[in-house]
Order: structure tokens, then C-alpha cells, then sequence
């Protein structure tokens, strides 16, 4: 692949990043808001959402999904682009990146071996009570942040959520930060309005909506999902620098851990993304980043107007545009 890495943050702390041994740890999680039609493309189907987080690890460490009979894509309007984890899967393999797996609460298990963080699966934000005990999941990714720390130097933590950007939504109005349409999303069209309107009313379901901003775990616990408190403990946790590899889901950890931990110092935490967030014109990682730290955002272009893929071409149309920590090993 022919990539660039355009930095929206220190150019100093890239290259430092760059000379450490890393460690690549996939987060992965489900919620039944994924199956809400049209809220993401992370799946052929909404059915089939359930079965991407699974599949997308089990490609990354099989070569090919066990779950599943074909990788992961969205299909949108008759284009087709392969799961993000194809891009993850060869940036591991060129620069020898070591990949493990955490389950936040995915409804497919993988067919690998995998670190337990919590079992359950979120549920529809729309009844108000998406997460069972964000508390407990933020404390155990904690220990587990610890515990990789001391197995290598830096930590790159990617995700992979279907409907990610809705929950991140979630939990970024709930807290207070202004995100409406500014979150990214798997498809050409960002359905902004869907997004909103499925987020005012899951809040409005249990009476929260006039009695924001919330902490963060009451945020989580209402219209987010298990992967934003699994990786802000892991993140907390790290006495090493960790590169958050991700979109605007990694905007709602880092808001996350700054409610959770007031004192918390961002200075060891980055962004990794593709420049098809970065450049995106119908979100803005970098204004919900403002709002929240002097982040160091990254994003790599992978060069796809060069490719004799359609697939991979079609990222370009917006098709996809990250997930499975894309961005970072890259």
C-alpha cells in the first residue's frame, strides 16, 4: 500500500510513537442498535451486524472469517467495499505488529483466543438502557490496560462496534459536547437525523433528556455501548502511550475519560485515523476533539484512487471509512 500519514498533531510525538514496539489490541462489541435499518453499513444486512465484530478479528488472525461465509462489507446503493479489517490485517502483517483481541461484550464470539472484559452485548439505545454496569467494564479494562503495559511500549487500541458513531453520539451529547452531525459514519449518505433522532428518544425514554449533562457512566449506561468505558480503562489503565486507532468513536472515549478521571493527562494519548475521516465533510473529528483536549490526531491515506480494487476504490465515495483500528498500525 502506498500510504502517508498527515498529521493534525505533533510531528515530535509521531516519530517517538513510530521507534516504539507496539501492540495491537482490537476491542470488540455489539449493541442492538446496529440492527436499526439505516443507521450503519457495517454489515450487508442489519442481521449481519451481529456477526462483524467476530469476523473481523477471525480475518485479521485466519485469513478468512469463521463466523461468516465471506468477509465483512457494506453494500450501499449497489457499491460494495470490504471491512476496514483488510486494511488492519496487511499493516499488521508488513510492520510485525503482535494483534490481540478483548471482548467488550460482542454477540458472536470469535473463533480465536481472546481476552474476557464482559460478556453481554449492548442493547437498543432506544429503550434508554444500553449498558449493564459501564462501571465494572471501565475497571476491568483498567486491570487490562495495566497488564499490557508491561509487555510492550506502546499500545494502539482499535475497535470494532457496528453503529459506533450512533452510541458515540450517545455519550457525547449526554456529557454536554456538541456533536450533533458531527459524528462520522460507514456510508456515503451520514444519517445525521436518524442518528439524532434515535439518540433524543432513547433519552427521553428513561427522562434524562432535560437533565443533562450526565456523568459518564450514566451516559454509557443510557445510549452508549461497552466499548467506549472497555477502552477509556484500558487507555486509564496504560503506563505506556496508547494510540486510540479509530474516528469520532475514539472522540467519545477520550470525552469519556475526561468526565471519569478529572485529572486525567492526555499527553501520552493520540488519534490514529484514515484520511477518509480526517477529510470527511459530513463530520468533523477535529471540532469534537477541540472540545475536549490538544489532541494529537493522525490519519493515514492509503492511497485507494491508485487501486485496481473497486472494493477498495470505493472507500474513496465514502463507503466505509474506518473501523478495526484502521488507522493506527498503519
Amino acid at each position: 500500500m502506498d500510504q502517508a500519514v498527515k498529521s493534525f498533531g505533533s510531528q515530535e510525538i509521531l516519530q517517538n510513537l513510530r521507534n516504539k514496539d507496539s501492540l495491537f489490541l482490537c476491542v470488540i462489541a455489539s449493541t442492538l442498535t446496529s440492527r436499526i435499518p439505516g443507521i450503519t453499513g457495517a454489515g450487508a444486512t442489519p442481521e449481519l451486524t451481529d456477526y462483524t465484530p467476530a469476523a473481523d478479528v477471525e480475518l485479521i488472525v485466519h485469513g478468512e472469517p469463521q463466523c461468516l461465509s465471506e468477509i465483512p462489507q457494506t453494500v450501499v446503493e449497489g457499491q460494495i467495499a470490504p471491512t476496514p479489517a483488510v486494511i488492519t490485517k496487511a499493516s499488521l502483517e508488513l510492520a510485525n505488529i503482535p494483534f490481540l483481541v478483548a471482548d467488550a461484550g460482542a454477540a458472536i464470539k470469535p473463533c480465536i483466543p481472546y481476552v474476557n472484559i464482559n460478556d453481554k452485548q449492548g442493547q437498543n439505545i432506544l429503550t434508554g438502557k444500553a449498558v449493564e454496569n459501564p462501571e465494572q467494564i471501565f475497571n476491568k479494562g483498567k486491570i487490562l490496560g495495566k497488564t499490557l503495559s508491561k509487555l510492550t511500549n506502546h499500545l494502539i487500541i482499535g475497535e470494532s462496534t457496528p453503529a459506533g458513531t450512533t452510541t458515540a453520539l450517545g455519550v457525547l451529547e449526554s456529557m454536554g459536547y456538541d456533536a450533533w452531525g458531527k459524528v462520522s459514519g460507514s456510508t456515503p449518505e451520514n444519517p445525521h437525523s436518524l442518528k439524532r433522532e434515535t439518540v433524543e428518544k432513547g433519552l427521553q425514554t428513561v427522562g434524562l433528556l432535560d437533565k443533562l449533562p450526565l456523568d459518564p457512566f450514566q451516559a454509557v449506561g443510557a445510549v452508549g455501548d461497552p466499548m467506549i468505558p472497555a477502552v477509556a480503562g484500558i487507555t486509564a489503565g496504560s503506563t505506556v502511550p496508547v494510540t486510540l486507532a479509530g474516528g469520532t468513536q475514539m472522540t467519545a472515549v477520550c470525552a469519556f475519560l475526561k468526565e471519569a478521571i478529572t485529572d486525567f493527562n492526555f499527553d501520552d494519548v493520540s488519534i490514529a485515523t484514515t484520511i477518509f475521516v480526517a477529510k470527511d465533510e459530513t463530520s468533523d473529528i477535529h471540532y469534537i476533539a477541540r472540545q475536549i483536549a490538544p489532541l494529537n490526531i493522525f490519519a493515514v491515506d492509503p492511497g485507494y484512487e491508485k487501486s485496481e480494487n473497486h472494493g477498495l476504490k470505493n472507500y474513496i465515495q465514502g463507503v466505509v471509512k474506518e473501523g478495526v483500528g484502521a488507522g493506527g498500525p498503519s
